[in-house]
C-alpha cells in the first residue's frame, strides 16, 4: 500500500504526459499586468490611473500555493468564505463639469472614506454576519484602517445596486452580499503602503515606484481599490485581483519642490499676458487666466521621480506598460530611458503606447498640452445631495438626479443612514420620475441602520428631485465622538445607471455624491467637569473640619466633645468666654 504511493520524478512525467495526451483540460498559467493611463484633462490638471491585475488557478488558490496573488489577502478570503471582495479609498470630488466623463464609469470609485462590500458563502444570516464580521477585522489589521469599526450599525444588504463580477459555481441562495461605508476615515499613507505590499515588485519597479505618498494624497481627488473576484469558465476557474488607483493631479502644486512647497509670484518676465486687453502696454500685464495657461510637465516633475524601469514579471513581450492620451499632433519627449513607443487609434482617440525595459529608467515630457473641451462620452447622469431644515430636532433630505442622456435611463438610487436619523417615509417625494420599486429596512436604535433602495425611470434631459423628512436622535453622552460639535458624517449616495437591454455591459456606470455632515443636540460635556470641581471643594472643606489639629492626638471634633461647652459672644471686636475655660483664643 505505501509502495504504491511512491512514484520516482521520471514515472511522475510520464504520467502527467500521459494525462496530457488523454486530452486532460488545461490549466492556464498564472499572470501579471500592470498598466499607467495618463491623460491630461485641462491646462492645469492631468489623469493618472494605475492598474495591477494578478490571477491564479482556483486549485493553486485552494493549496495556497501563491505566486502573483497576494498570500496575506488570499488567506483571509479563504478563512471567510469570500467568494467576491471590493475595497475602496476615496478622497475628494470628481468635478465633472471640467474633467469630463468619470474613469473607468465610476466603477473602481468609492465614496468618501472607506467602502467594502462582498459576497460570502454561509448558510444562515447569522453565519453570514459572523463571518463579514472577521472580514472587515481581518482587512482593517491588513490595511491598517478602522474597517473594525463597521459593524451591524453600519452594514446594510444592498438588492438592486450591485451585481457579483465573476463567476462562482455557488448556489445563489448561499451567497449574502454585506455593504458597509466609514465617511469620517482619513485615508493617508498608512493606506498605501500595505496596498503596494501586495503588488509583487511592491513599490520598488514598474509604474508602483511612482506612487509616492506626498504626491498621490496631494491630489486633487484620489481613490485605491482593491477587488477580487472568481471567474469561472467551462472546466477551470480563476481567481483575479484588480489594484487600482486614480487620482488627478495638479499641475502647478504637483510641481513645487519638496524642501520649498510655497507658493510664490512668478516673475514679470515670466508671467504670460492677455494681449486682448485694449490697456495692455509695455509696462502694463494683465495676466490670463490660469485655466488659459498651459503647462509642461513631465512624471519626473509631478510624481518626483522617474518610473524604475519594468517590473520582470508576466507576459513582457506583449505587455503595454504606459499609455499617454494626446493627439497626434502633441509632441512627446521620452527621455532617461529606454522603451519601446508606437501609436494607436481607438474609439476615444489616438494613444501612444509605451512599453518599459528592465533596469532602465523611464521619464517623458509634455509642453504646451492642448486640451479640448471636456468629454462628457458616459458622464450623462449627474447628482447633488443636501440636508434642509433647520434646528437640532429635524430635517430633510434633499438629492437631485440629472439625466443629460437622449434616452431614458433606469436608475438605482440607494442610501445608508445612520440610525439616529430616522427617516420619514410617508414624506417620500419623488418630483420628475416613476419608482418602479422600493425597498426599505427600517432603523432600530444602536442596532441597525436605515436601508432605502429607489430603482427609478428618470425620462430624458430631466431633472429628478427625490425628498424627505426625519428626526434626529438624542444620544447618551458617551456616544458622542471627540469634537461633536462638528457633526456627524452620513455616508454617500450610491447611483447606479443600469445597462441598456442591447449592450453586452453587464455593470453600467456608477457615482456617489459627496457625503453630508449632520448636526444634532449636543450636551454641554464642561458639565461634568464643574460637577466633580464642586464635589471636590466640598469633599476639601469636609476633610479639613475633620483633620487632626497640629500637635493633638484626636480630630478636632473629638477635641470639642472633651472640652466643657462655653459661650462665645463678640463685643467691640473682641471675644468673651462665658464658662468653661477662660483661656484666650490662638
Amino acid at each position: 500500500m505505501r509502495a504504491s504511493l511512491l512514484v520516482t520524478p521520471p514515472a511522475l512525467l510520464a504520467c502527467l504526459a500521459l494525462a496530457s495526451d488523454l486530452g486532460a483540460p488545461t490549466i492556464p498559467t498564472p499572470e501579471y499586468e500592470e498598466r499607467l493611463h495618463l491623460k491630461p484633462l485641462s491646462a492645469r490638471a492631468v489623469y493618472a490611473g494605475f492598474n495591477f491585475t494578478a490571477s491564479t488557478t482556483a486549485t493553486d488558490y485552494e493549496r495556497q500555493n501563491f505566486r502573483f496573488f497576494p498570500r496575506s489577502l488570499g488567506q483571509i478570503l479563504q478563512y471567510t468564505h469570500a467568494t467576491e471582495l471590493h475595497l475602496r479609498f476615496a478622497l475628494g470630488r470628481w468635478d465633472e463639469e471640467n474633467w469630463g466623463s468619470r474613469p473607468r464609469k465610476g466603477a473602481r470609485e468609492g465614496g468618501t472614506g472607506v467602502e467594502l462590500w462582498a459576497w460570502l458563502e454561509a448558510g444562515t444570516q447569522s453565519e453570514a454576519e459572523e463571518r463579514w464580521s472577521s472580514l472587515v477585522n481581518s482587512l482593517s489589521g491588513l490595511f491598517c484602517a478602522s474597517l473594525n469599526f463597521i459593524e451591524q450599525t453600519k452594514t446594510i444588504q444592498p438588492v438592486l445596486t450591485f451585481e457579483p463580477e465573476g463567476r462562482s459555481n455557488t448556489t445563489s441562495s448561499r451567497l449574502h452580499l454585506m455593504h458597509g461605508m466609514l465617511p469620517h476615515e482619513v485615508v493617508c499613507t498608512e493606506n498605501l503602503t500595505p496596498f503596494l505590499k501586495l503588488l509583487p515588485c511592491k513599490g520598488k519597479a514598474g509604474i508602483a515606484s511612482l506612487l509616492d505618498g506626498h504626491k498621490v494624497f496631494d491630489a486633487n481627488w484620489q481613490t485605491m481599490a482593491v477587488d477580487v473576484r472568481s471567474v469561472c469558465t467551462d472546466n477551470h476557474c480563476v481567481w483575479e485581483i484588480a489594484q487600482t488607483v486614480d487620482m488627478v493631479l495638479d499641475l502647478e502644486r504637483s510641481m513645487r519642490p519638496r524642501d520649498d512647497p510655497i507658493p510664490r509670484p512668478l516673475p514679470i518676465e515670466n508671467i504670460a499676458c492677455d494681449q486682448d486687453k485694449h490697456y495692455n502696454a509695455e509696462d502694463t500685464c494683465f495676466p490670463k487666466s490660469i485655466s488659459e495657461i498651459s503647462t509642461a510637465w513631465s512624471l519626473g516633475r509631478i510624481f518626483g521621480r522617474p518610473i524604475k524601469g519594468s517590473c520582470p514579471i508576466g507576459d513582457r513581450p506583449s505587455a503595454v506598460d504606459v499609455v499617454l492620451e494626446v493627439s497626434a499632433e502633441q509632441p512627446v519627449n521620452v527621455r532617461d530611458g529606454m522603451s519601446d513607443a508606437w501609436n494607436t487609434s481607438t474609439s476615444d482617440g489616438p494613444r501612444r503606447q509605451y512599453r518599459l525595459q528592465e533596469g532602465h529608467d523611464f521619464d517623458l515630457e509634455l509642453s504646451n498640452t492642448a486640451v479640448s473641451s471636456p468629454d462628457t462620452g458616459s458622464s450623462l447622469l449627474r447628482a447633488s445631495r443636501q440636508m434642509t431644515g433647520y434646528g437640532q430636532e429635524r430635517g430633510g433630505m434633499h438629492t437631485v438626479i440629472t439625466n443629460l442622456h437622449d434616452k431614458a435611463q433606469r436608475v438605482v438610487y440607494l442610501e445608508s443612514l445612520p440610525w439616529f436619523l430616522r427617516p420619514y417615509m410617508h414624506t417620500l417625494k419623488v418630483d420628475g420620475a416613476t419608482i418602479e420599486k422600493m425597498f426599505y429596512t427600517p432603523a432600530a436604535d444602536r442596532r441597525k441602520g436605515s436601508h432605502i433602495e429607489l430603482l427609478l425611470e428618470v425620462p430624458p434631459h430631466a431633472e429628478v428631485a427625490l425628498s424627505y423628512d426625519f428626526d434626529k436622535a438624542i444620544l447618551r453622552y458617551t456616544e458622542y465622538p471627540p469634537d461633536a460639535n462638528r457633526g456627524f458624517d452620513v455616508a454617500a449616495a450610491i447611483i447606479r445607471a443600469l445597462p441598456a437591454d442591447n449592450t453586452t455591459d453587464e455593470q453600467g456606470s456608477f457615482l456617489r455624491t459627496t457625503s453630508l455632515l449632520l448636526p444634532l443636540p449636543t450636551p454641554d460635556f464642561s458639565m461634568p467637569y464643574n460637577l466633580k470641581g464642586n464635589s471636590g471643594t466640598a469633599s476639601i472643606d469636609t476633610d479639613k473640619n475633620t483633620a487632626r489639629r497640629p500637635g493633638g492626638t484626636g480630630t478636632a471634633a473629638e477635641a470639642a466633645a472633651k472640652e466643657p461647652v462655653r459661650d462665645v459672644t463678640r463685643r467691640n471686636g473682641t471675644l468673651k468666654v462665658v464658662g468653661g475655660s477662660s483661656k484666650e483664643p490662638q
